[in-house]
């Protein structure tokens, strides 16, 4: 997976005329009184001024007043010309990113994104405008946003990470291209019809959870093997990919003798409520479902599990980093960054239809031999070598 405006014609435009424009018509005297050319000033003698001395001076409130009517003009043409230049600036495309995480949680793949639109030559502010909505775990915002993009004709819908979003612009419109990183089959959530050639307003990137669900189960099993009860923690608002989890789940998990019970969370509060079930019924270890609102709480789900001892394995290095057990899963991260490489595509007039979708080929193993200590877990040397990342 890999990774003008011209002043010439505006000058053309607003160009002042080669010639004074036309005085404006003077106000009419009050009847009785002599038109200002034929005003006489007491304080000059007469013949003053005058060729031979037969008749009146030239006006100098006639000229002075032609005078401040030209530069009444010229001013105004120089305060238009900005403002007709800038009228005639095109607008810059809008570019609709939504994710279900928070900013500060996707700092990283937030950053990944850019990083590919400014590789391709677009730079927010400049020749791009991303309009950023970050849901924090309330997914049901996401048809609402959405249709706001879809009614302003934004130029590209970009849902990387966010499965609930992608079907729901899916859903709103077949007209604006989309841009998807999802962990379910793309051709069942009916957003393409073809991995190669999408045939339609959608395209982006696919990593299978179903098969990343079962490697990691088998991988967190080698590292706590005396777990044998086993919380699953998923968030219902995620529908499509809670069932994708859990179908290769409950078959991975039956293959090597444990038990699972599925906790469902998508508050903060309910997080809090998941562990206290989880000591409550003396669960063995937990393990917790790709979710960007899961990404984003990685701070309370550290903090969690350091205070009840709980072994925990998430899709996420960005969550073993800080704290947690394990993670096995797809480069988040450069999935992101392809979905920035597929919309600069789109600006610069690739069609969707034209665009495969790309299969991730990057995942990680990550480890912390830290929190295994603090467990009191023995990790095997041959499940520290296949690690991506040892973090000590």
């Amino acid at each position: 997976m890999g990774r003008g405006w011209g002043w010439g014609s505006q000058l053309a435009a607003l160009a002042l005329p080669t010639e004074p424009p036309p005085s404006p018509a003077l106000p009419q005297p009050a009847a009785g009184l002599p038109a200002s050319g034929n005003i006489k000033d007491d304080r000059t003698p007469a013949g003053r001024g005058s060729v031979g001395g037969g008749s009146t001076p030239r006006s100098r409130l006639g000229f002075t007043l032609n005078r401040r009517a030209f530069i009444t003009l010229l001013g105004g043409a120089a305060a238009a010309w900005p403002r007709a230049a800038r009228a005639q600036q095109p607008a810059l495309p809008v570019v609709g990113f939504i994710n279900g995480g928070t900013p500060e949680g996707s700092a990283r793949y937030g950053a990944a994104f850019r990083s590919a639109l400014s590789e391709a030559g677009y730079v927010e502010g400049q020749n791009v405008t991303v309009e950023y909505h970050w849901l924090e775990g309330r997914n049901d915002r996401a048809p609402a946003i959405i249709a706001d993009l879809v009614r302003r004709r934004v130029a590209v819908i970009a849902v990387p990470g966010f499965t609930p979003g992608a079907t729901a612009a899916r859903a709103a419109t077949s007209a604006i291209p989309i841009v998807f990183a999802t962990g379910v089959d793309p051709v069942k959530l009916g957003l393409v019809t073809n991995l190669a050639r999408p045939d339609g307003n959608a395209t982006g990137i696919n990593f299978f959870v179903q098969e990343l669900t079962a490697k990691r189960l088998g991988l967190f099993h080698d590292l706590v093997p005396k777990a044998a009860r086993v919380a699953v923690l998923v968030n219902p608002t995620n529908a499509e990919s809670t069932e994708s989890t859990l179908q290769g789940l409950v078959e991975a998990a039956r293959a090597i003798g444990l038990q699972i019970q599925v906790l469902n969370a998508s508050t903060s509060q309910e997080i809090e409520a998941a562990f206290a079930t989880i000591v409550r019924d003396r669960l063995d270890a937990l393990f917790l479902a790709g979710d960007a609102f899961f990404t984003g709480r990685r701070s309370q789900f550290v903090m969690l599990a350091a205070r009840d001892r709980i072994p925990t394995s998430c899709a996420n290095r960005d969550m073993v980093e800080p704290g947690l057990l394990m993670s096995y899963g797809t480069n988040v991260a450069d999935a992101f960054r392809q979905v920035g490489i597929y919309t600069a595509r789109i600006l610069k007039g690739a069609k969707p239809a034209d665009l495969p979708v790309l299969q991730s080929t990057k995942f990680e193993f990550a480890l912390n031999l830290q929190t295994a200590r603090i467990l009191g877990l023995d990790v095997p040397n041959a499940v520290q070598l296949l690690a991506d990342e040892v973090i000590e």
